[in-house]
Formats: structure tokens, C-alpha cells, sequence
């Protein structure tokens, strides 16, 4: 498919209309760029092979930067969490920060730790996941987490930090 800033701009908003917090999609909105498309690396080919990249969202206050990409680990994982554009060769990276969708990138940057939508969940013996505490910081969150896992230390890998928000995947 011949992809456009406009073809984009309409992918990117199939994606938040996956999501119904309001919270996150209005700082995902704060933080979209144009897209623009910026060659990057590709690690795993040939030497200087690029693949083009459309750049779609950029924190400069945590530098999060998601990329959307054909190529690389993309049709199957084409959502990215890129390295900044502006080192001499910027590159696609790792496959562990590729995604099927733009919001799973985007609850992995760190990005997604500015607002207050963290809660200490605890593993069950049937792994289910359930939430102890209600939503706050990141910082506060997880250092409920570390505060659980010392009291709780024959339990310690039960507790982890996450995001209770629903979106369709």
C-alpha cells in the first residue's frame, strides 16, 4: 500500500478510537507530529540498509518516539519505539520494541508514565491479574511495588506496575 502523511493521520486515529480513557488519547493527541517519513537502519540486513519510517509521535519531555513502519518487523509489528532522529544514522532498533498497534507502543514508552493511570497489581495462583490499589503516579506505583515485594518477600513476583486501561486490540 502506497503510504501518505494523510493515509497516516487516518491510521493513527483508528488506532485512539481503540481506546475510550480520554486522558490517554488526549496526551497522545499533545504529542503527535506531523508524519514525516525518516530513513532508519535496519541492523539485521545488509550494511547502511534503511527502511523508511513515519515518524507520528514525539515526547520531547521523555523523548518517546513511536514510528510506524512497513518494513523490519513490520507489516506484522509495524509500530515502533525509535532512537532520536537526530543521531548521525538513526535505527529502527530491536524487535522487542515493535508492536502490532500504536497504543501497545505507546503504554511501553515512557511516554505513557506522565499520567496518573498506574495501579500494583498482584498475580494470582490462577494468573489472573488482579488490581490492589487504585490509579496513581508511576513513580508512587512502583514504589508501592518495591514497599510490597520487601513485605511480602516469599511473594515478591506477584506484585508488578501496570496500566488498568482497556483498549481493543
Amino acid at each position: 500500500m502506497a503510504i501518505t502523511a494523510d493515509t497516516m493521520k487516518m491510521l493513527v486515529e483508528n488506532e485512539l478510537q481503540r481506546v475510550s480513557d480520554s486522558r490517554v488519547i488526549a496526551h497522545i493527541q499533545g504529542l503527535l507530529v506531523e508524519p514525516h517519513v525518516v530513513l532508519h537502519d535496519w541492523d539485521y540486513g545488509e550494511p547502511g540498509q534503511q527502511y523508511p519510517c513515519w515518524m507520528v509521535l514525539d515526547d520531547p519531555k521523555t523523548r518517546a518516539k513511536i514510528a510506524y513502519c512497513e518494513y523490519g518487523f513490520g507489516p506484522s509489528h509495524p509500530w515502533g519505539l525509535v532512537g532520536p532522529v537526530s543521531t548521525p544514522r538513526p535505527s529502527i532498533g530491536m524487535d522487542c520494541a515493535w508492536y502490532t498497534r500504536l497504543l501497545a507502543a505507546y503504554f511501553e514508552s515512557f511516554a505513557a508514565t506522565e499520567l496518573p493511570i498506574w495501579r500494583v497489581f498482584r498475580r494470582e495462583p490462577d494468573r489472573t491479574r488482579t488490581p490492589i490499589t487504585d490509579e496513581g503516579s508511576w513513580d508512587d506505583t512502583w514504589a508501592r511495588v518495591d514497599e510490597l515485594r520487601r513485605s511480602d518477600s516469599a511473594n515478591a513476583k506477584v506484585y508488578s506496575c501496570d496500566h488498568s486501561i482497556a483498549y481493543r486490540r
